[in-house]
């Protein structure tokens, strides 16, 4: 019984091209593999475009989801700013009570229930 060659990784993954060709004619084994190294090679360049597509799309996704933020913020920052009921009432470091939120208050300021 033959034993099979397995010097096509070693050769593959260290040596010059030159090399691995020279072993390649030689050896049947190798060969073998070399054509099944090649098959897999022509599948990967048949699927890149795909994925190459699809990664362009995601980046699209991407772009307009901060787009979409960016107006959400700027809306909101801009209605705060010209209403001056919500930016007279809301300061920094100031607290909102029941009585700011037009909820009915006793006189300790406890929200009273009728």
């Amino acid at each position: 019984m033959n034993k099979k060659c397995t010097k096509y990784e070693a050769l593959f993954t260290f040596r010059s091209e030159e090399e691995l060709m020279e072993h390649v004619q030689t050896c049947e084994d190798c060969r073998l593999e070399h054509q099944k190294m090649m098959r897999v090679s022509e599948l990967i360049q048949e699927a890149k475009p795909y994925f190459k597509e699809k990664r362009k799309n995601l980046a699209k996704v991407k772009v307009a989801c901060a787009l979409f933020m960016l107006m959400i913020c700027g809306t909101t920052l801009g209605v705060i700013n010209l209403n001056t009921d919500v930016s007279d009432t809301l300061k920094y470091g100031t607290t909102l009570n029941a009585e700011d939120l037009g909820l009915p208050v006793d006189s300790y300021g406890l929200i009273s229930l009728e």
